[in-house]
């Protein structure tokens, strides 16, 4: 299949193929660290219990239980699980990370979990069964995808080809309708609500980040001028004084002048020693 594709280095490319292309920095990362640690699960299942997010433990042994809502989405319940949770994140993750960049992409991975992981905490406080799995980080990535690229065209199942649009919001209510009890929807839910709330509130964000620079520097840059203009109106008026001074001499000048020449030396003695 045709596909165009961004490049790590910026660049456009086309080519053959399935998928997003090379794997990027962050998401390889996170592909070894689940599989690692779904093996050792595998070899300790007691670790869930542990690492796993238990809402009844949590509040019950707060804070020694802190680490949960971190820890939870790196355990998986089978490898149907990990593999498809893998698979998004590379499918629809790539791109999202080559277009925030690695960090913060990382940054925004990590908080649709947290968002994910919040979100059960208030809602299933007193659940004692482990909530595992990335699905939380996963549902923020389809929805920062869903965001950047609406008009894209996925084929479901590799068969029908669907609008982006509709294609994630369709996947998305397919798992809550026959996800099963032992989904935790409320992790889905919250990841997906933050990475939504996250891609279309940070143009914002940026654009309040530019306004309240630029509200500064517009008052850095009004403070300046009205600085100099009085700055010249005083050295306008010490030559005045001083054309005096040349004519009548020092002595027979009045003493608001003399006072006013002590003002001003004092004044940009001041301003030479802040400067």
């Amino acid at each position: 299949m045709m596909r165009y594709y961004r490049s790590p280095d910026g660049e456009v490319r086309r080519g053959f193929g399935i998928g997003p292309g090379r794997i990027s920095p962050f998401i390889k990362v996170m592909l070894i660290a689940n599989t690692v640690i779904f093996l050792l699960q595998y070899l300790f299942p007691q670790v869930e219990n542990s690492l796993g997010l238990v809402p009844g433990e949590f509040f019950r042994e707060f804070p020694n239980r802190i680490y949960q809502p971190f820890t939870y989405m790196f355990l998986h319940g089978g490898i149907g699980h990990i593999f498809f949770n893998m698979f998004a994140l590379w499918m629809f993750g790539t791109e999202i990370e080559y277009a925030l960049g690695t960090k913060r992409f990382a940054r925004f991975y990590v908080l649709s979990g947290l968002a994910g992981a919040l979100l059960v905490l208030v809602v299933k406080q007193n659940q004692l069964i482990p909530t595992i799995g990335a699905s939380a980080a996963i549902y923020g990535v389809l929805a920062a995808y869903w965001v950047s690229f609406p008009n894209r065209h996925l084929y479901l199942y590799f068969l029908f080809p669907v609008k982006v649009k509709w294609a994630i919001p369709g996947l998305m209510l397919i798992g809550f309708l026959f996800g099963g009890r032992n989904v935790a929807h409320f992790a889905h839910l919250g990841g997906a609500l933050f990475g939504l709330l996250y891609y279309k509130t940070d143009w914002r964000t940026i654009t309040l980040g530019r306004k309240i620079k630029d509200l500064r520097y517009r008052r850095q840059s009004a403070k300046l001028e009205k600085n100099r203009q009085k700055a010249e109106e005083i050295m306008r008026r010490v030559d005045e004084i001083l054309d005096k001074i040349n004519q009548v001499g020092i002595e027979n000048i009045s003493k608001e002048d003399r006072r006013f020449l002590e003002e001003a030396s004092s004044k940009l003695s001041d301003k030479k020693i802040n400067d």
